[in-house]
């Protein structure tokens, strides 16, 4: 790691070998012929460690892989030069598939299962990130959890990376635990705005509905900072006596994959390099304003954010 920048570690325990390709149209019982397919490497803590390097900064990515096609995602992993440390998975690694309908501009993403994971599995996890953590670092848990894991497994990952300052973006029921019990010490806890409608059990039409929701995270002890994302309109965040807003970018949109972990590479190096919180929501926008510009599975690029931070105002609600 730089001298400037605080050590960041993110954690994919379900990768996946992202494919994406075009067909003329998505039509039943046909034969679909397919454009030469791009192959990235997926998941989401593993996302955020290549936007992160897109942008010009360093992380260590802990990614579990398996079979023949771990072994292809982890030359897709050196061919981005993104520093990674492989654990051994249970299984055959997953892949997934987005196909985008040339005649609608509709992408269609098809998520395989990842393999099941034993409690000895997991242990395995548990030991990994005790010698990998390190005082003060940035720790990043993102993206699905795989099969065979408990649904309070994210707060289990947290206890086994002490000292570290822990960013979690989730979903479903991860997500509701880790609002019904809260994880002690939290850093950031990020959402999408379905996702916190769902938690809230009411409609968060408007900048102020998100934060509030938000605050009221913050002030149970949920997170120290509760970040939700509302789409094109931007992101809110929640902090102790305060409240911002970033506006998005207004861009062309080409594809929506990628752009939470680009908002969250771009939120954590930007607190890395020591900004402060406003500062590091601005970046998160541009670079989530930025992803969506580019195709299917390719992330962020450094000179976009760049170009569309101006325009990712904050402004306190």
């Amino acid at each position: 790691m730089t001298a400037t920048q605080t050590p960041v570690l993110t954690l994919t325990l379900n990768p996946a070998l992202d494919m994406a390709t075009t067909v003329a149209a998505v039509v039943p019982d046909q034969k679909l012929r397919c454009s030469e397919p791009l192959l990235d490497p997926g998941g989401g803590g593993l996302n955020v460690s290549r936007a992160i390097a897109a942008l010009g900064g360093e992380s260590l990515a802990l990614v579990a892989l398996g079979g023949l096609t771990g072994d292809r995602l982890a030359g897709l992993i050196r061919r981005e030069s993104v520093p990674f440390l492989a654990l051994t998975a249970p299984g055959e690694t997953r892949q997934s598939l987005t196909v985008t309908d040339a005649s609608t501009g509709q992408q269609y993403r098809f998520m395989l299962p990842g393999p099941v994971w034993s409690e000895t599995d997991q242990d395995r996890v548990f030991l990994l990130l005790r010698a990998s953590a390190r005082q003060g670092a940035i720790g990043v848990i993102s993206g699905s959890q795989p099969p065979g894991v408990p649904v309070d497994f994210p707060a289990r990952l947290a206890r086994s990376m002490p000292g570290l300052n822990v960013v979690l973006d989730t979903s479903g029921a991860p997500l509701r635990e880790a609002i019904a019990d809260p994880i002690p010490g939290l850093a950031v806890l990020r959402m999408d705005d379905e996702e916190a409608e769902a938690c809230a059990g009411r409609k968060l039409e408007t900048r102020a509905q998100s934060a509030d929701f938000a605050s009221e995270l913050v002030l149970k002890g949920v997170a120290k900072q509760v970040i939700i994302a509302r789409g094109a309109d931007g992101s809110v965040m929640a902090e102790a006596g305060r409240r911002l807003f970033a506006k998005a970018a207004k861009v062309r949109l080409v594809s929506r994959v990628g752009a939470g972990d680009s908002f969250v590479a771009g939120y954590v190096l930007a607190t890395a390099r020591g900004q402060d919180s406003a500062a590091a929501l601005a970046y998160g926008a541009a670079a989530a304003s930025a992803a969506v510009t580019t195709d299917a599975t390719q992330l962020c690029h450094l000179a976009d954010v760049e170009r569309l931070l101006p325009e990712c105002v904050v402004s306190a609600i």
